[in-house]
């Protein structure tokens, strides 16, 4: 995929503020620190566009990245993130539990988890709410280059079985510093647009 363009469209608090062009959507869910930003930077091939903090919970809208005019990448708030108040939280999860359930322009979500951590709770629960939703996940596992290649087998294996992936959804192993994972994310967008 040649990227050729891309503008953050809104960042959204509501659904009256969601774009209306009917385009594809592509959000992107997973723990705060997780790497939502560096996954988009390294999608778009652009180095700092999607704003990476070293606070976790800094994003706390929901953010359309309009790209190629064609798809939108859509960046959530973390989740698991204690340094918000328990209102904010409540609200972040209204907000996402009503765009994941009614948001026809959904087409894949890309659950990112941390390849060197263990599932959270906050994890196992996203992901076994995408799917009594029945809503097409791919779990992206962000920062595999931070793990020795002779522990990374073991350690997917482990998710996977944590995770209990039902068939259809898929497991993509991601670093943005070695670029692994992301034609793989790209194709999979192509394919279903």
């Amino acid at each position: 995929m040649k990227i050729t363009s891309v503008d953050l469209i809104i960042s959204a608090v509501r659904r009256s503020q969601y774009p209306t062009d009917n385009l594809p959507e592509y959000l992107l869910v997973g723990r705060s620190n997780v790497g939502k930003s560096s996954f988009i930077n390294t999608i778009i091939s652009r180095k700092n566009y999607a704003r990476t903090s070293s606070n976790p919970g800094k994003t706390q809208t929901i953010n359309f990245y309009l790209v190629n005019n064609s798809f939108y990448l859509v960046d959530a708030p973390g989740y698991g993130f204690a340094n918000i108040s328990k209102q904010k939280q409540k609200k972040f999860g209204l907000m996402m539990e009503d765009y994941l359930i009614n948001r026809p322009n959904l087409k894949q979500v890309f659950m990112l988890i941390d390849f060197r951590n263990k599932l959270s709770s906050d994890d196992v629960m996203m992901y076994n709410f995408l799917k009594h939703y029945k809503i097409p996940v791919t779990i992206v596992a962000t920062k595999t280059d931070k793990v020795g290649i002779t522990l990374q087998q073991k350690q997917r294996s482990q998710l996977l079985e944590d995770l209990e992936l039902v068939v259809g959804d898929d497991f993509v192993m991601f670093s943005n510093v070695t670029k692994l994972g992301r034609d793989e994310i790209q194709e999979k967008i192509e394919r279903t647009m």
